[in-house]
């Protein structure tokens, strides 16, 4: 996205910063604000009556950075509602009755969020994608139940979307009250439980999942312990639902209870990582799909159609989740009615064409997205698939360990380091067809080489990581 006349803006020197100072008019309070410029410039535009040479009747006594531990901003909002939470009093605006040492409890409460922001202190609404996302899933849900399907829809959406946000919305505009989240990364599950337990929109809803420690509760006991009356959501993985009895080779009698219940809505998050695999189809039953299913098993010596422990998990409604869903889109698994999509480009356009105050986009960083064509004798490597295109796995795959690691088709993945830093002689012929205009490479062109400080690369696995830094540090690299 250009930007006056410029694809590559110089660095930004703001920094949200969280600030407190104290005024002699107001003993014993402070004032607690947020700033993306200098904290003293920032405070001395609120005292535009005073004049430089005197003397000052506030003294800046807190500023902190506003970012939470994986870099992602807060505003002054968030301390506010963490110091009313403590108890500590509003005097009026932004001023409260308390101590710097409380302030600095309260930001790194927010900061880190720990325990203390387990409290409904979150009021925020949908972003309009959000809404958008969640308007066309409901009304794909009714048309097909309108029909006597089941229904899938996917949303295929960039981090920070906030799908587990806009996914709680959705159950809830489905008056959803069994709801059953699996994922194949068991990670997201604080994110799933702190947006659920914090916001008042959820307020009565319950969360169970497995717990660890001696005393925690099986998954099993807590359902039977939570209020029937009040929504559940339960939260688990799918190793965990697709590992059965070591000794009775069945289900595990502590999930015996999820497949007797014909869920509301059942959310699968982070699809890409694995929930195509027909292990993981098989523990699901979609109502069209049932006559197959039942002429498929075997009559046992009971009489009845099929074992108790074989009955799959049914729904209602389902919902995938992925920023990266490229298998199942490639497959065909969803149409284009049962997706919706956000992309950063999205988000990008979306805050520039924002009209008006409280752009919820406003606190976005801005991005700008490079795409290059690969040159011909680096791609063929990478074809013959089982779709006929650029495979990146392939392409970087690794075999062995540590200083033994090497990348299969090394070759070629030096021709690539060649063309990021615009060595690449193949790419001289393109570049004479484009008028000896050439495409700003990251390593090469001046406009990007002076602020790439820092980089981060994706690989495949843990050996396409050892091959790189091995082949980095040849001689021809260095």
């Amino acid at each position: 996205m250009e930007k006056n006349g410029r694809f590559f803006e110089g660095k930004t020197s703001a920094r949200p910063m969280i600030y407190a100072y104290e005024d002699a008019s107001y003993p014993g309070c402070l004032k607690v604000g947020y700033t993306a410029v200098d904290v003293e410039k920032r405070v001395a535009q609120q005292y535009p009556t005073l004049r430089p040479e005197g003397k000052k009747p506030y003294r800046v006594i807190f500023a902190e950075p506003a970012l939470h531990e994986d870099g992602s901003s807060f505003t002054d909002h968030a301390i506010h509602r963490m110091l009313e939470k403590k108890g500590m009093e509003r005097v009026g605006g932004e001023w409260f009755r308390c101590t710097e040492k409380e302030i600095r409890a309260a930001w790194l409460a927010v900061r880190t969020r720990t325990a203390n922001m387990e409290n409904r202190t979150r009021d925020f609404a949908m972003r309009p994608e959000q809404k958008e996302a969640v308007k066309r899933t409901l009304n794909y849900f009714k048309a097909e139940r309108a029909d006597g399907r089941t229904p899938r829809f996917l949303w295929n959406a960039k981090m920070r979307f906030g799908k587990t946000f806009a996914a709680y919305q959705l159950a809830r505009r489905l008056n959803a009250r069994r709801v059953l989240i699996l994922t194949f990364k068991p990670a997201v599950q604080t994110a799933w439980k702190e947006d659920l337990e914090t916001h008042l929109d959820f307020e009565g809803w319950q969360f169970i999942c497995r717990e660890q420690g001696p005393e925690a509760l099986p998954i099993d006991a807590q359902y039977r312990q939570a209020d029937a009356g009040r929504p559940i959501v339960c939260f688990g993985s799918f190793q965990d639902f697709l590992g059965v009895n070591k000794e009775t080779d069945g289900i595990k009698p502590q999930h015996e209870w999820v497949r007797e219940i014909n869920w509301d809505l059942v959310i699968f998050d982070e699809y890409h990582f694995g929930a195509w695999k027909e292990n993981a189809k098989a523990l699901f039953l979609m109502e069209d799909e049932e006559e197959e299913y039942n002429t498929a098993l075997p009559e046992t010596n009971s009489g009845n159609v099929c074992d108790e422990q074989d009955l799959p998990i049914t729904a209602d409604h389902y919902l995938y989740l992925s920023g990266t869903p490229f298998r199942a889109l490639n497959s065909g698994e969803f149409i284009e009615e049962q997706i919706y999509s956000w992309t950063y480009s999205d988000e990008q356009h979306a805050k520039a064409a924002w009209q008006g105050e409280n752009n919820p986009y406003a606190a976005l960083p801005r991005m700008v997205l490079l795409t290059y064509r690969m040159p011909e004798d680096i791609r063929q490597i990478a074809l013959g698939g089982e779709f006929n295109e650029f495979d990146l796995n392939i392409f970087f795959q690794a075999k062995g360990k540590g200083s033994e690691a090497r990348f299969t088709h090394e070759e070629y993945v030096q021709k690539w380091l060649d063309l990021i830093r615009g060595s690449h002689h193949a790419t001289a012929t393109d570049e004479l067809k484009l008028g000896g205009k050439k495409p700003p490479m990251p390593y090469s062109d001046i406009r990007l080489m002076s602020l790439l400080n820092h980089t981060l690369w994706f690989l495949p696995d843990v050996a396409s990581c050892h091959a790189m830094n091995n082949l980095l540090q040849q001689r021809q690299n260095i």
